[in-house]
């Protein structure tokens, strides 16, 4: 297969050239011209996204434990750009986190269908003063025994994990886990020495930065500046609701390459305004807004990671930094950059063909037009 006369994002930038690939990547650049199979019209080509922080979407969520309902979202985020996902659970009891790895490991992706890159531990080690819209009632302290068995119901598809930093044996904790694990501080009061404590013990990364968190202030800096100083991965959610667009343009500029982009969906992605169910919670969303109900309790989001990256594009953050948040530096943030995330050789053939609006024209995975 081969697409010509586009726009490729490589290394950072987009030149004219062409893609040639199979399942994998075997041939881009300049030098990939002539007739191809698909004649890109000058069109941007970039990897698939991946989105490391998102619950659930078409009123289908992880933490239900229905491989089913994965199934809907894997169709839901393919459809839009997103070729690779890491189904995100919330702060439950852990046969509820059981149930929900179970049925992720579960999954056959279908033809039309996003892959699952792994999962994702949304707690339940976190704090209870910044729980936000995560269910009080389910909090508990690390447990490393309960994070082994979980991964391996899962069949060792734990990702990432988020926590507090401040937690009684948050550090012991992360010592045992980010081998396996990258580990994220997140729903946490830390200050700023005890987040470098979490980060010199083996965490990577810090979880929709921002929110959830102390702030960061110029006297105590918190989480924000620890994980600057650390050189982790930080996320965020781009909806333009949860983080004010000139705090997008800065972290951008701030972190680079190490500025990930997440979507943070509810199952109220993809679906009308109304009330939803969120890990035993109710939620609204009115005008695409989800909210805790009878709160102004900000939830996650009801967007997917490329109307994300259309928001944030929109927000100032130029095309090339936008696309790098949500494709490679992605990946890094999981520890799969060497098979997902940019086009490269070898790589998977996870391709997205948007058109000068960054609407989605075409979508690859694993070489396949889905």
């Amino acid at each position: 297969m081969k697409i010509t006369n586009a726009k490729v994002f490589l290394n950072g930038r987009f030149i004219e050239g062409g893609v040639e690939f199979d399942g994998k990547i075997l041939s881009a650049g300049t030098h990939v011209t002539g007739k191809g199979d698909v004649d890109a019209e000058g069109a941007y080509l970039i990897p698939g996204l991946i989105d490391v922080h998102t619950h659930a979407a078409m009123n289908a969520d992880t933490s239900d434990g229905d491989t089913e309902g994965v199934v809907k979202m894997g169709r839901y985020y393919a459809a839009e750009g997103v070729t690779s996902w890491c189904p995100t659970t919330m702060t439950l009891k852990e046969p509820e986190l059981t149930k929900a790895c179970e049925s992720v490991r579960a999954y056959r992706r279908p033809a039309d269908g996003a892959k699952v890159a792994g999962i994702h531990l949304e707690g339940p080690f976190i704090a209870y003063e910044k729980r936000g819209a995560q269910n009080p009632d389910n909090i508990s302290l690390p447990d490393a025994g309960m994070f082994h068995r979980l991964n391996e119901a899962s069949g060792g598809m734990v990702r990432l994990i988020t926590m507090a930093a401040e937690v009684d044996g948050a550090v012991d904790f992360i010592r045992e886990v980010s081998p396996v694990a990258a580990v994220s501080i997140g729903h946490t009061t830390a200050d700023y020495d005890t987040a470098m404590r979490a980060f010199d013990a083996g965490a990577s990364h810090a979880t929709h930065l921002f929110n959830a968190m102390p702030p960061l202030g110029h006297r105590e800096p918190g989480v924000v500046a620890a994980a600057f100083d650390a050189g982790a991965n930080v996320e965020m959610i781009t909806d333009g609701y949860h983080i004010h667009p000139a705090v997008i343009r800065m972290t951008a500029r701030l972190f680079g390459d190490r500025f990930v982009m997440i979507s943070d969906s509810l199952r109220c992605a993809g679906m009308p305004d109304g009330d939803y169910e969120l890990g035993g919670q109710m939620i609204t969303m009115k005008d695409s807004k989800a909210t805790l109900k009878g709160s102004d309790t900000i939830a996650g989001s009801s967007i997917h990671l490329m109307e994300g990256l259309r928001r944030t594009v929109s927000f100032g953050v130029p095309l090339e930094a936008a696309v790098t948040a949500a494709t490679f530096s992605a990946a890094r943030a999981i520890r799969m950059e060497k098979e997902i995330g940019s086009i490269a050789r070898g790589k998977a053939a996870d391709l997205v063909l948007l058109d000068k609006d960054l609407q989605v024209k075409a979508v690859y995975i694993d070489g396949k037009k889905i």
